[in-house]
């Protein structure tokens, strides 16, 4: 998910994804202690999803705030 796509989106649907891709991460690392993946550079991908949607929360707090 690209930061353009991000900030088109609503504060509901950033707290959606986020907890979406938070899940979604649970799963991969559970699957990946079970047995290999078949691409384990999904985890770092989703890691870095999880972070920009976070900043861009923060942001968007941060503004309202001013």
């Amino acid at each position: 998910m690209k930061n353009s796509e991000i900030k088109a989106l609503s504060l509901d649907e950033l707290k959606e994804k986020l907890s979406a891709e938070s899940s979604n991460m649970q799963n991969l690392r559970f699957a990946h202690a079970i047995s290999p993946l078949e691409n384990p550079m999904r985890i770092r991908e989703t890691k870095r999803v999880i972070a920009r949607l976070n900043t861009e929360i923060r942001r968007r707090e941060l503004e309202a705030k001013s």
